[in-house]
């Protein structure tokens, strides 16, 4: 096995690959669905085709946590890759190149004759602005150690993984064998704990796999406190500094804090007008990790990433806009 000392990408993503489906719609179209307004609602494949029969979609592009993290990062100037798990057909086809087009590396081959389809959330936005989630998790979720392309893991400098992909045995597998793969070339793992609901359904899972296979750890206040059942960030933030070389926790207006080699960076971050939330851990990810491979110090890489994520909160969607201007 020959592997380049220097990386070639400066981060990979791995999570569930998710096509958004944005549709603008009345309020009584909305309230036919009996989905309540500005909520999120698991759907199934046949739920979701009655819907999209039902919808003259506005926009459709590539979604999910970790795939706007890489989004985010590759508009900051970093090097990204990309794998997730898509079908062979119209959406995963889309996703595949909506990734390219935006300059990331994709190398994850649509499954062919699949059982199920690619993973979509459908957005429905009434005339108020206000958006409505109904979620297909589809094939993304089956995401296992064979859906780990090893060139492209040893490539990265930072393998970085959605704690959203962490629900099934073989996904856990296959943050295992990522981490692996990672460690064995001389390069970093990190993990973000996506949600406190995930965390609480694993708790012991991801307590191994923060301590045995992780080297930065994302996470807010609630998503950390779950995980080590703290009474408060600073006992999470103790317990995690025995487990992880670097923690960085994002904590809302507050900004963000960072610990590594015991030492505590409080980092703040500028009062915006919030738009909508949705992508905000996901930038701030991107922009901390942006940073660090620009060799950034670790409140320089704090400071970006809530740069980052104040940046996407004042816009809907969780992706950088045209106007999206912020540099690494």
């Amino acid at each position: 096995m020959n592997v380049s000392p220097v990386p070639t990408l400066d981060l990979l993503c791995i999570g569930n690959a998710i096509v958004d489906v944005l549709a603008e719609v009345s309020h009584d179209a909305l309230a036919s669905l009996g989905s309540p307004p500005g909520g999120m609602t698991l759907i199934d494949a046949e739920q979701a085709r009655g819907i999209e029969a039902g919808i003259m979609p506005s926009r459709v592009m590539g979604g999910g946590s970790a795939a706007n993290t890489a989004v985010v990062a590759r508009r900051l100037g970093a090097s990204v890759g990309y794998l997730g798990k898509v079908a062979d057909d119209a959406a995963g086809r889309h996703y595949a190149v909506d990734l390219r087009e935006l300059g990331l590396t994709y190398p994850s081959a649509p499954v062919a004759d699949a059982d199920v389809p690619t993973a979509r959330c459908i957005v429905l936005v009434t005339p108020d602005g206000q958006r409505t989630m109904h979620t297909y998790l589809g094939i993304c979720t089956e995401f296992g150690p064979e859906d780990v392309d090893a060139p492209t893991v040893r490539s990265a400098a930072i393998t970085y993984m959605e704690g959203y992909l962490f629900d099934k045995p073989r996904a856990q597998a296959a943050f295992v064998h990522a981490a692996e793969l990672a460690h064995g070339a001389g390069r970093q793992v990190a993990l973000t704990l996506s949600d406190s609901f995930c965390v609480g359904r694993h708790k012991a899972a991801f307590r191994d796999l923060v301590a045995g296979h992780i080297d930065i750890l994302f996470a807010n206040e609630d998503e950390i406190r779950a995980l080590y059942d703290a009474a408060d960030i600073n006992e999470a933030l103790t317990l995690a500094g025995r487990d992880t070389k670097l923690v960085a926790v994002t904590r809302g207006a507050q900004g963000a804090v960072v610990l590594a080699d015991g030492k505590r960076h409080d980092v703040p971050t500028d009062a915006v007008t919030v738009v909508d939330t949705t992508g905000a851990g996901d930038a701030f990810a991107a922009g901390f990790l942006a940073g660090l491979a620009k060799e950034r110090d670790l409140a320089s890489c704090a400071a970006l990433g809530n740069r980052a994520a104040g940046a996407i909160i004042t816009k809907i969607g969780a992706r950088p806009e045209d106007d999206f201007a912020l540099r690494a």
